[in-house]
């Protein structure tokens, strides 16, 4: 482990303080508008559990 750097510390500070003032102008959430869609297919639990038992002794 170095010696202490009091340079290098008011450094550090000043920068994290800078990203600290920044970080405040992201606070606001964009809104999103539109519809989402979901396609499930026509297929029920039945026919899944066939093709999954299908695919799986193959």
């Amino acid at each position: 482990m170095g010696a202490y750097d009091a340079a290098e510390h008011q450094r550090r500070e000043e920068k994290t303080s800078e990203v600290g003032a920044n970080a405040a102008d992201d606070d606001e959430r964009t809104q999103y508008e539109g519809d989402v869609e979901y396609d499930v297919g026509d297929a029920d639990a039945d026919d899944l559990l066939a093709q999954f038992r299908e695919i799986k002794s193959r």
